[in-house]
């Protein structure tokens, strides 16, 4: 073999490694899943193909490791991950990224499970449907699967060893204007209501708002997304992005200021370096310590009791 075709070997190669490795998803069978509707979500495409992993070899890798981008969703679940540690009661709805376009389902899912689950806190990862869900109003398919997805929650909390009163989000990127959108807009369902489930509050309890995107406008100068308004009555919330990002970390900034000027208790971090997609997989890079953050935050508020690690 010549040179060049050992170096396109060895590339071949190490792409199928990172590709074939582990990801965590379609969960394991001891890990319940539910379907978030109890027939076809409201207006759900017929015309999709089949649920599939959309990676390819092309796409970007994030520390030396593929990401799962499930897409072609026309039927949302929940998946339950139930603490590795001793359980705090208190329980978050996981919403991926992806742009509204796939889920970015174990980078900013199933990872995310497993470091809450190591804190002591259940996870609920909930599948949405994809793509061209969102953002809201420009489709309501997302924001209706988070809000019937925090009812569910809430109509099992006794069943899954949740209290009620602790049950926040957490998103990345589309995922993270999800979580903004469902902490302003919970008053009334999206969607004519099943059954008791929707009777029960979709107001999330507390929000963790990762590099989101859609919450300032470029193309108005970052004018603050005039479809979230938040209130006083607005959930606590922690926002984390990098100063590099470009999706823009006016959405975080901007976001921010808005519920400062609404008197929601609220925590920003900017960092200098990090971009975009970097989930919890740790780097050299500082942002990449971000979940030790929100840990010290939710004992802040209450959320995790004192003393527990």
């Amino acid at each position: 073999m010549s040179r060049n075709e050992i170096l396109l070997a060895a590339v071949t190669a190490l792409s199928s490694t990172v590709l074939a490795q582990p990801s965590g998803w379609p969960p394991s069978p001891d890990h319940l899943t539910i379907p978030v509707w109890p027939g076809a979500a409201p207006g759900a495409p017929t015309n999709l193909p089949p649920e599939a992993d959309l990676t390819t070899a092309k796409d970007n890798v994030v520390a030396g490791r593929a990401v799962y981008r499930v897409g072609n969703v026309v039927t949302p679940t929940l998946t339950l991950y139930k603490p590795t540690a001793k359980s705090t009661g208190a329980a978050v709805v996981v919403f991926p990224g992806g742009g509204y376009r796939i889920l970015a389902i174990d980078l900013e899912g199933t990872e995310v499970c497993d470091w809450l689950n190591t804190a002591g806190i259940t996870c609920v990862l909930l599948k949405y449907r994809v793509p061209d869900t969102g953002p809201y109003p420009e489709s309501t398919a997302a924001l209706q699967d988070a809000q019937r997805a925090m009812g569910l929650v809430r109509q099992h909390a006794a069943e899954w060893g949740i209290d009620p009163n602790r049950i926040g989000v957490l998103g990345f990127s589309a995922g993270g204007h999800l979580s903004a959108a469902i902490s302003n807009l919970y008053e009334k369902r999206l969607y004519d209501p099943i059954d008791d489930a929707d009777k029960l509050s979709c107001r999330p309890d507390f929000s963790v708002v990762v590099y989101p995107g859609y919450l300032a406008l470029p193309d108005q100068n970052f004018a603050p997304n005039a479809d979230i308004h938040p209130t006083a009555n607005t959930p606590p919330t922690f926002i984390v992005q990098a100063e590099d990002d470009p999706v823009h970390v006016e959405n975080a900034v901007v976001y921010f200021m808005q519920l400062k000027n609404a008197k929601v208790p609220a925590e920003l971090h900017v960092y200098a370096q990090g971009g975009h997609g970097y989930g919890l997989r740790r780097t050299e890079l500082p942002v990449t310590s971000w979940p030790q953050e929100v840990e010290k935050w939710l004992h802040t508020i209450g959320i995790l009791p004192p003393g527990v690690e």
